[in-house]
């Protein structure tokens, strides 16, 4: 059986919707994060070196990184389901996509959490108005352009299927929704970008996501 190993308000909430709708069994082991610096306990290093979520273990196989994770569960325990058709251009898309998430997508959007935090933390006051003159700049200069190319190439994408692969469901789906659902919480994403407001309301009331919140627990990315 498949054992996650899930931190809260992390990435492993994607392997707990896949699974859920893979509607396959699998064990939780909970770790939470330092409330003052947001890291995930020294705990997890003992299952991968990283010390990072998501990680799941299976029988003698240990994996990280997300969007392996969600590859490995489809091709292993899928059967088809999530998929597109092996060779289909629908395939390469959702190959694309799964790769887009983490290796286009988040950048932004952690450098966007890195300079907010900057903006705010506490400083002694003849250094404050330097670092926040220096996190301003960069945000408008660099990150805010960056990120509204990327909201916008999404954007562009969903007007064209009714999901990231096409018009089916897929693995790519889920793996898509943890930058959009950030996206929403810190970097502006709404409703003025009304495909990727509708994804989030359509992956928000599918059932199989909410068992997933029901057994992850709180989601701070989720209303």
């Amino acid at each position: 059986m498949i054992t996650v190993h899930h931190l809260n308000n992390s990435r492993s909430q994607r392997i707990l919707w896949l699974l859920e709708e893979l509607e396959l069994p699998y064990e939780i082991v909970r770790y939470q994060r330092d409330p003052a610096t947001m890291l995930a306990p020294d705990s997890l290093r003992a299952i991968h070196p990283l010390g990072k979520s998501p990680v799941i273990t299976d029988g003698v196989v240990t994996l990280a990184e997300t969007g392996a994770i969600v590859e490995y569960v489809a091709e292993r325990y899928g059967n088809g389901r999530l998929r597109p058709v092996p060779g289909t251009p629908q395939a390469l898309q959702c190959k694309c996509w799964l790769h887009y998430a983490e290796g286009s997508a988040m950048p932004p959007l952690l450098l966007n959490l890195i300079f907010d935090r900057i903006e705010t933390q506490p400083a002694p006051f003849f250094i404050r108005p330097v670092l926040r003159m220096i996190a301003g700049k960069v945000k408008s200069g660099f990150v805010g352009p960056q990120l509204k190319l990327h909201l916008d190439y999404m954007e562009t994408a969903l007007g064209q299927s009714s999901w990231f692969a096409g018009d089916e469901f897929t693995i790519a789906d889920i793996q898509m929704s943890f930058p959009l659902e950030a996206a929403a919480a810190r970097a502006g994403l709404d409703a003025g970008r009304p495909h990727l407001w509708r994804f989030l309301e359509t992956i928000h009331a599918r059932p199989a996501y909410r068992h997933a919140l029901e057994k992850g627990g709180p989601y701070d990315y989720v209303s």
